[in-house]
């Protein structure tokens, strides 16, 4: 690896003690390479030396941080062999920590003539493209750490760094919808109160917009467009420029205050899209080997987003594992969550379990010991995972989010959500895996929120001027009644319960909950369920709240405290439905309402179900659930498994606070229609 000088690594532009840089570049298959330093009126090129193994460095002296750069590659120009090279195109440094300027729709920006993609385009893009920035890395740390939750405590609140805080009264002016608005005390405080442990962020990688939303006035608001893997969105920076300071700030109070932060990362795919795309960096230094092309250069789209980078290339798999590393040892982030992460881990074709990405996942000693959270699927061919992913990984489980719906909207009973309240042992119980393998939700960014979920049957996602075509037609929803907003007391009444037996069935469920910012008070997008371009009030929360709201919020917080404090709801492994004693209860026993204990699930279809669980560190709760139009007398289980009942929760009520004290064994318990109770079972009579 060693040349005359010094070493080629690492990748990208560093500044130097003397006012000089070192630039490295991985363009295997370029002729040349220039770096380019970028001022307002002049572009100055340093031809960069060829060396071992594709890289190109060299070293340029006066070049303060804070300058703007790209790179200009040379090369063969001959698309159909994926062979895009076009010097008159300025290129993103792949490696860059800071990319400022702004994305212009122009002719400019493609590597070919619009009139013919064939040919080489010799405009020049750089008035018309971001810059890479020459960035330090220093900051005050004051001893931060990452936090290491352990997954058995963590409760993941997943946000939008602008939407969470951009209408919040509290929050500074100058914050809101930025990175130092995330930890204003106000969001602090109100994580904190409702349990939260972990704020997963939706991209914060730089990201762009594509040509279609340009082209109508709309915005890549989710961010799943990325553009700098290394890059903090700068957008989301209170003060232009400050972006890498104020991420850091940041992620330091966060820590502060015991949450930590996971960022959802777009390694998948680009911003550079397919065929038809911008050249803006990757294009145009290794087409053929970053991104999947076939013997035709015509890009392979496992993604949905027109293009797929190549994992399994060695230098792209050392990219993203560089990145990764970065945002783990540099900017103090405690893990990951992988948009499509199936694509990655793809083979020439096939998701590969064994393959190279996720390989090279488990060995890194610094990857390893983070949070890993898969999106276990992809839309290619054989690219649904759920259950797949090797044991350090943690998984999004949709079908806890397809059973618990179906469940509280009455179109499936126990033999379904049976096994999501218990930790999803049908999905993950075959390998070296436990309840906490279970990242379980009900919504997320991607879909209806709560409120909406309870009242629309239907998408409306007219403002994306798609014609209502986008957005999955696949909600399991149900508006009780009417479309929209209503003004009926008994449609509001039953909505609003629902949201709270949503919640409730959430969070106490075996597995790792994730709340989606604002349910915990009943926030509606309008019916809109694919919000990624709606940058205004349909997607920000609305933090004007009603007796309602905090009702539901302080529900949230009671429902925190049940799971913090009752160890036969996280039993760290899988149930075993056996007694914990010769005498004792079961770990996990199901009950009709006729107290029968169901054994050989006779009522998998059952609307009402009782879940009995206990632990040997203590506390054993009944939690009841009645997803039947009507109420139902539920015959309370005698021993063992109780001598007296406590009711701590009823969603009946606003609070959740149940109107009676205690129940006896054998005794019937009124659950009212669509609603939970949870019971403290007791093995001894109180004096009350």
């Amino acid at each position: 690896m060693r040349v005359a000088g010094g070493v080629w690594d690492a990748f990208g532009v560093h500044p130097q003690a003397d006012g000089s840089v070192t630039a490295s570049l991985w363009a295997p298959r370029a002729s040349a390479v220039e770096f380019c330093l970028i001022s307002e009126v002049s572009e100055t090129r340093f031809p960069l030396q060829r060396l071992v193994q594709g890289v190109f460095f060299g070293r340029i002296p006066g070049v303060p941080v804070g300058s703007h750069y790209g790179f200009r590659v040379h090369g063969e120009w001959s698309p159909r062999a994926g062979m895009r090279f076009n010097p008159n195109k300025l290129l993103l440094d792949p490696y860059a920590r800071r990319i400022g300027g702004h994305l212009h729709e122009h002719p400019a920006i493609y590597d070919y003539e619009l009139e013919d993609s064939a040919k080489l385009s010799e405009l020049d893009s750089a008035p018309y493209v971001p810059h890479s920035i020459v960035t330090d890395s220093e900051f005050d740390w004051q001893g931060d750490a990452r936090l290491n939750t352990p997954w058995s405590e963590t409760v993941i609140y997943e946000a939008h760094v602008k939407g969470l805080t951009q209408l919040h009264p509290t929050v500074p002016a100058l914050d809101r919808g930025k990175y130092r608005g995330i930890c204003s005390p106000a969001i602090i405080e109100h994580l904190q109160h409702i349990g939260v442990t972990a704020v997963e962020l939706l991209p914060v990688q730089a990201f762009l917009s594509e040509k279609h939303l340009m082209d109508t006035g709309l915005t890549n608001y989710w961010g799943y467009n990325t553009i700098g893997f290394f890059a903090p969105h700068p957008a989301y920076a209170s003060e232009p420029g400050n972006e890498v300071t104020e991420f850091k700030f940041m992620v330091r109070e966060l820590h502060k205050a015991g949450i930590e932060v996971i960022l959802d990362v777009v390694y998948n795919h680009t911003a550079e899209g397919g065929y038809d795309g911008p050249s803006l960096s990757f294009r145009g230094i290794n087409n053929k080997d970053f991104y999947r092309v076939d013997e035709h250069g015509q890009y392979i789209d496992y993604t949905g987003c027109g293009n797929s980078v190549n994992a399994s290339n060695p230098q792209a798999l050392q990219l993203i594992l560089d990145s990764l590393r970065y945002w783990v040892e540099d900017m103090h982030v405690d893990g990951f969550r992988f948009d499509l992460a199936a694509a990655l881990a793809r083979g020439e074709r096939d998701v590969e379990m064994a393959g190279v990405f996720l390989s090279a996942i488990q060995q890194d000693p610094v990857l390893r010991q983070v949070k890993l959270i898969a999106e276990p699927w992809d839309v290619g061919p054989g690219g649904y995972h759920v259950g797949g992913f090797p044991s350090i990984w943690s998984e999004w489980n949709d079908r806890y989010r397809d059973d618990v719906r179906d469940f509280w909207r009455g179109e499936s009973g126990l033999s379904h959500v049976g096994w999501r309240l218990s930790g999803s042992e049908d999905l993950h119980g075959h390998k070296l895996a436990d309840q906490f393998t279970s990242v379980n939700f009900v919504t997320a960014h991607d879909g209806f929120t709560l409120a909406d979920l309870v009242s629309y049957n239907h998408k409306h996602n007219e403002a994306n001027l798609e014609d209502n075509r986008d957005g999955t037609d696949n909600n399991r929803s149900f508006n009780y009644g009417h479309e929209g907003p209503s003004d009926d007391p008994h449609i509001i009444e039953t909505r609003a319960r629902q949201i709270r037996n949503f919640l409730t069935t959430l969070y106490l469920s075996s597995g790792v909950p994730m709340i989606l910012a604002g349910d915990e008070f009943h926030r509606t997008q309008r019916g809109n369920n694919n919000g990624y371009c709606q940058d205004n009030e349909i997607s920000w929360v609305n933090w004007n709240l009603g007796q309602g709201d905090w009702d539901l919020v302080d529900l949230c917080a009671t429902l925190r405290h049940l799971r913090k404090n009752y160890a036969a709801i996280l039993p760290g492994e899988f149930f075993t439905g056996q007694p914990l004693s010769p005498r004792g209860p079961k770990d996990l026993a199901w009950f009709g309402p006729d107290s029968a204990e169901i054994t050989e699930w006779t009522h998998p279809e059952s609307p009402t179900v009782g879940m009995f669980i206990s632990s040997d560190a203590g506390g054993s709760l009944l939690t009841i659930l009645n997803a039947a139009p009507d109420s139902v007398e539920f015959l309370l289980p005698g021993s063992p498994y109780a001598a007296e009942y406590e009711p701590i929760l009823d969603t009946t009520f606003t609070n959740g606070k149940p109107a009676k004290k205690h129940y006896l064994p054998n005794q019937p318990i009124v659950v009212t229609a669509r609603s939970v109770v949870v019971l403290i079972a007791q093995d001894h009579v109180t004096n009350a």
